[in-house]
């Protein structure tokens, strides 16, 4: 994973190389886990997709045309999951506040407790000495990715063998996983915790990860817990209520505009950038915004080639900004004239926390905020609001509506 290019044209290198396995072979070899170097039955596209420089749509697109609906089934719904992860959470914004508030608790209290600061500095150096775990976390570290269902079970040995906290093991992964997002990340460690399907947590099981990491790894039965019950007694009030979506302002044509480019979708040149009066252009940095304590230099190398690969294939010339204090957004457009910001839909997370601080500054210089936001989320997220099962049903209608049927 350390060796791949942020761009475009790599990612789509590397979709076109992999489309021929995305039918049976993806369905019936994705869930075994091969270690580093050699995840061939999976696509790797994940760190291309989160920042949209590959998009889902060319991804399901190209599977359906390559083995049709019945043999790419699988791999279509592991696309649309990411999709239906980030309009869970734009339904349920609570529980991202939830976590971030969470972790800051868990953060202070690392501070006093220096047995748990042990266990959890011994658990991030792959140093407890239980191997696959070991194995796991030292492959994070050093490549940015886990097989999906390395993950799985990292985060339930995490949880339930280790005993620690489960959002310090999210916001580890959020630090190193180049393909890390708040709605991915968050939700899939609230799942395997049981907190995501209350009342069902996903244990690690010795068997399971012996047959699925190919005999790599064969822990013992008694070198896991065994689980019983999952965190729910730790949110005795269940899940928040379904909100409704967000309200997006669209960009007017005519109006002085800065272009704001962010690792949440490297692809704005798909938008209709001649409409617009383009003043200037940014790319802001926002990799360090995912957690209080450091981030990977692999994602934040990561996030700088895709942002100067998106400005480049945009055809502007930007600066490159970072976000830090807030309300120099307001600054910067009012500098260059600039009566609105463009940028593409900024789902809920750090960025999404980071722009709402920036909103008053904004509003007193006069600067809307303007997004434009994909047919493809657009199509999926008003589904999101209970288990994937409502998404599933309506994959037919999500393929028609974006024209993939």
């Amino acid at each position: 994973m350390t060796d791949l290019h942020p761009s475009r044209r790599v990612g789509e290198e590397l979709l076109a190389a992999f489309a021929p396995r995305m039918g049976r072979r993806y369905a019936n070899g994705r869930n075994t886990d091969h270690g580093p170097g050699a995840h061939k039955a999976v696509s790797v596209l994940s760190p291309y997709i989160r920042r949209r420089l590959v998009l889902e749509s060319d991804v399901v697109a190209a599977a359906l045309a390559g083995h049709g609906q019945d043999d790419a089934e699988k791999f279509v719904q592991e696309v649309i999951w990411r999709g239906y992860f980030k309009g869970w959470l734009e339904r349920r914004p609570q529980v991202w506040d939830s976590y971030r508030n969470g972790l800051d608790a868990d953060l202070v209290a690392l501070e006093r407790d220096r047995r748990l600061r042990r266990d959890l500095d011994r658990a991030m150096a792959g140093q407890t000495g239980l191997a696959c775990f070991d194995a796991w976390a030292n492959e994070l570290v050093d490549t940015g990715y886990l097989h999906n269902h390395a993950r799985m079970w990292f985060a339930s040995i995490w949880i339930f063998t280790l005993g620690l906290p489960w959002r310090l093991g999210a916001d580890f992964f959020f630090r190193h996983l180049l393909d890390g997002d708040a709605a991915s990340n968050t939700l899939g460690w609230r799942w395997v915790a049981g907190l995501h399907t209350r009342g069902k947590p996903y244990p690690a099981d010795a068997q399971n990860i012996a047959t699925f990491t190919a005999g790599r790894f064969t822990p013992r039965r008694s070198d896991l817990a065994e689980v019983t019950q999952g965190l729910e007694a730790t949110e005795p009030d269940g899940l928040p209520s379904v909100l409704p979506l967000r309200q997006v302002v669209s960009p007017q044509p005519g109006r002085p505009t800065a272009l704001l480019i962010t690792d949440e979708d490297c692809r704005v040149e798909d938008f209709d950038l001649a409409a617009l009066d383009i003043r200037a252009a940014a790319t802001l940095k926002t990799g360090h915004l995912r957690s209080p304590l450091p981030v990977s230099d692999l994602v934040l190398r990561f996030e700088d080639g895709a942002l100067a690969d998106a400005a480049a294939r945009a055809g502007v010339t930007s600066e490159v900004m970072e976000a830090n204090d807030p309300a120099g957004l307001a600054r910067w457009a009012a500098g260059v004239g600039a009566s609105q910001i463009v940028t593409p839909f900024v789902t809920r997370g750090p960025l999404r926390d980071w722009l709402d601080e920036a909103t008053p500054a904004l509003v007193k210089q006069g600067v809307t905020l303007c997004e434009w936001q994909r047919d493809w989320d657009a199509a999926i997220w008003p589904h999101a609001t209970a288990g994937f099962f409502k998404v599933k049903q309506n994959i037919p209608r999500i393929l028609e509506q974006t024209g993939l049927a």
